[in-house]
């Protein structure tokens, strides 16, 4: 049993003033119980020692009063190899890829290093509050298969799938068509529903791809509807003229994908900034969704996604860290930065909004919000626990915030724009702990 304030959402609020945002569920001095990895029941305090459950009585309450709980934040694209190459100096995407994240990968093939690179990364999302995650290993099956291992054995949800590359990266790091699709069909017997695994039929990003491998990725994605697909699309201006150049005969960069098949409910497209209007249609009629990725997209000088517009036409966004391209796995720091290039364009993000895309906006986009996003019976127990304020000027801030009879918004944006992973005292998947701060 956990007790605590509460914080998750009901719905979406969108770009709304923070007074007028719907869908925002605020629970003081609740108690959550959890059961085989569920969430049993939700309730006041008052009332639960009011009126004890049977057979609860004896049971420990992990008090937690005075500290925020939250739903685990949901990361919808992030790399497990560059965590290698995080924090790299002085290159733009293409320039990145060659000297930075290719020679990283390479020692994918290892499978001692997939395995502890998997350990080290999830442990690392665990550390950051993030108890889900859509993944990009390596174009090697193993650093899957290691990623998959060591998520099932948490009862983490995960949803990866082996990198699809069989051009213009370094020996080492292609594959070939054929093999590659014995590959993912074997992937996804063996991990695809074993648990809380999910699989997803990963395409690098269209250049890396020939025409024969692209219309592979679409006979799986065909085959085993119940798959996810995630590449990239639209990240920076040279990748879309190099893409053009190599498929002159498609109409924009989403189309290479779209014409063959790939575009889907399931799919998950990261960064999506340099689209036109015809593309976000295509994505808003299929109901793909952009990972948008800000940390990334600024420290790479990649653009400014327009998240406003995104929302205005009906397109689903999710949260992203992108690390290693963005600079941190906390997705606190992810929504700063999201907040300060919706400024920049006119538009004032509030932590409502970003809060809600990145814990039930990004399960309801993934088709999984019946099972986390929200602190509910029958959800699973995936949750973050956090101080509200680590340090004095966060600490004289939330005081402030607290004593000066402010919304509870002005105190949830201060603590979104303060806080990071210093912040988080323990993160639970399916109930379990898998990370305590070691401070406490």
């Amino acid at each position: 049993m956990l007790r605590g304030d509460l914080l998750d959402f009901t719905a979406d609020p969108g770009f709304h003033a923070p007074d007028a945002s719907p869908g925002v569920r605020w629970r003081e001095d609740h108690v959550v119980l959890i059961e085989a990895g569920r969430i049993l029941a939700v309730q006041p305090f008052a009332d639960f020692s009011a009126r004890v459950p049977e057979g609860w009585a004896s049971l420990p309450v992990q008090d937690h009063r005075g500290r925020l709980l939250m739903p685990g934040f949901i990361d919808t694209h992030v790399h497990c190899p560059q965590l290698d190459v995080i924090a790299s100096y002085g290159t733009e995407l293409l320039d990145w890829l060659n000297t930075y994240t290719f020679p990283a990968e390479r020692r994918y093939a290892d499978p001692a290093v997939s395995r502890d690179g998997a350990q080290r990364f999830l442990s690392a999302l665990w550390a950051h509050g993030t108890t889900s995650a859509v993944v990009f290993p390596t174009v090697h099956k193993v650093s899957a298969e290691a990623l998959f291992e060591t998520a099932h054995a948490a009862q983490m949800r995960l949803v990866t799938g082996k990198v699809l590359m069989n051009r213009f990266a370094p020996e080492g790091l292609l594959d070939d068509v054929d093999q590659a699709e014995r590959d993912c069909i074997d992937l996804i017997d063996r991990w695809h529903g074993q648990g809380r695994q999910a699989f997803a039929v990963t395409v690098r990003f269209a250049p890396t791809s020939t025409p024969e491998q692209l219309a592979m990725a679409g006979r799986l994605c065909a085959h085993y509807g119940g798959t996810y697909m995630q590449t990239h699309v639209a990240e920076n201006r040279d990748e879309i003229k190099w893409v053009m150049s190599l498929y002159p005969d498609a109409r924009s960069y989403l189309d290479v994908y779209d014409r063959d098949g790939l575009i889907g409910a399931r799919a998950v497209l990261a960064h999506g900034i340099w689209l036109d209007e015809r593309d976000r249609a295509v994505i808003r009629e299929h109901g793909a969704q952009i990972a948008h990725s800000p940390s990334s997209n600024l420290f790479l000088g990649s653009g400014l996604f327009d998240w406003a517009q995104a929302q205005r036409e009906g397109m689903k966004v999710s949260l992203a860290s992108d690390v290693g391209g963005g600079t941190s796995l906390s997705m606190q720091r992810n929504m700063q930065d999201a907040y300060k290039i919706q400024a920049l364009q006119g538009t004032r993000l509030t932590a409502w909004k970003a809060l809600y895309t990145a814990t039930l906006g990004a399960a309801e986009h993934l088709g999984l919000a019946h099972e986390m996003g929200r602190i509910e019976p029958g959800c699973m127990a995936d949750l973050a626990i956090w101080h509200w304020a680590q340090g004095p000027v966060a600490i004289h801030r939330d005081t402030l915030a607290q004593s000066s009879h402010g919304s509870l918004h002005e105190r949830v944006f201060a603590w979104m724009t303060l806080s990071d992973e210093r912040n988080l005292e323990a993160t639970l998947i399916a109930g379990q702990t898998v990370f305590q701060s070691p401070s406490r």
